[in-house]
């Protein structure tokens, strides 16, 4: 009988920092999430304003990780050919919790990278891949449009107000620092004081969720320079573990054979399916910011320092910065 409970040790510190995270007062109004004042319902009008149809058709995907088609930048590292064939991909209207960040960079030319909303106690947390979001460059408009396509927006625009990555990201830069590519963004209201989960739904985070899995739906908005596509991709296909053969990413990573995949899906989620619901297990990213064939996409894999995050997010804490 002693058994199951000595099975659950291994489990305690995560459990201890959910505790934390949902022993943080919900409200939105007062709570810790709120302490630092963020961008405002007058922010959130003028972003909304800003991103119309033309301008976030136009938007390019983020200036770090771009997979061209043909581009076979892995071979210098002896990459072999996934395990399994590439899965097929078709283009449609999305799920309400995936959606894309829009900013405008500082040369004013519109950018995007995708995302995916996450339960929370203050239901405002997003989780995407760190390369996106990594530069200090000023990032103007800067917001997120839950199930974007054809140029709508159909939950409105939440503008992003602080963004969680790893220090060590930071400081061991995309490659040596592969194993931590993701990011829990909060992001504010929209201009009716709805926030994101509220709108538009969340999945669960799943932190250690193992390598193996027979079916996995990956889903990324793909790119071009020129514009991002009007549709995202959806894709169905088994997961497996990547030992990376470049010394300078090192790491264990999920990689996945889902055709098309190409520059502007980073950030995009790997989910699984549970009886309550979609499970994020990985986001586009981390071995070479998401891979260098367009039919093979690769995650970070999700630990305790992602839940670290998510704990922070949650909390309001200070994020870390570029140093």
């Amino acid at each position: 009988m002693r058994r199951p409970r000595l099975a659950l040790l291994p489990l305690l510190p995560f459990l201890s920092l959910l505790l934390i995270a949902a022993a943080s007062p919900t409200s939105t109004a007062d709570g810790p999430a709120r302490a630092a004042a963020g961008p405002g319902r007058a922010t959130a009008a003028s972003d909304d304003a800003y991103w119309t149809a033309p301008r976030m058709a136009a938007a390019r995907p983020a200036p770090d990780g771009v997979r061209a088609a043909g581009h076979g930048g892995g071979a210098a590292h002896g990459r072999a050919p996934a395990a399994d064939p590439p899965a097929p991909s078709r283009p449609f209207d999305g799920l309400p919790q995936v959606g894309t960040f829009f900013w405008a960079d500082d040369t004013g030319t519109g950018r995007s990278c995708g995302g995916t909303i996450v339960r929370s106690p203050h239901r405002d947390l997003v989780v995407g891949a760190g390369h996106c979001l990594r530069s200090p460059k000023p990032k103007r408009h800067f917001a997120f449009v839950p199930q974007y396509h054809d140029g709508r927006k159909p939950f409105g625009l939440f503008p992003v107000e602080r963004v969680y990555l790893d220090q060590r990201y930071y400081d061991l830069g995309t490659d040596a620092g592969a194993r931590w590519d993701y990011s829990v963004v909060r992001v504010g209201p929209r201009a009716d004081g709805t926030e994101a989960e509220d709108a538009a739904g969340g999945v669960a985070l799943g932190v250690y969720p193992g390598y193996e899995h027979r079916r996995v739906r990956l889903i990324g908005y793909p790119g071009t320079d020129d514009a991002t596509h009007p549709k995202p991709l959806d894709c169905r296909a088994a997961t497996h573990r990547y030992t990376s053969t470049d010394p300078a990413a090192p790491g264990d990573f999920l990689e996945i054979a889902c055709a098309g995949y190409i520059g502007g899906t980073s950030g995009g989620p790997f989910l699984t399916r549970s009886p309550a619901g979609y499970r994020l297990i990985g986001v586009i990213g981390g071995y070479h910011t998401g891979g260098d064939f367009p039919d093979i996409s690769y995650s970070s894999y999700f630990t305790a320092d992602l839940l670290a995050l998510y704990v922070h997010a949650v909390r309001g804490d200070a994020p870390a910065q570029p140093r």
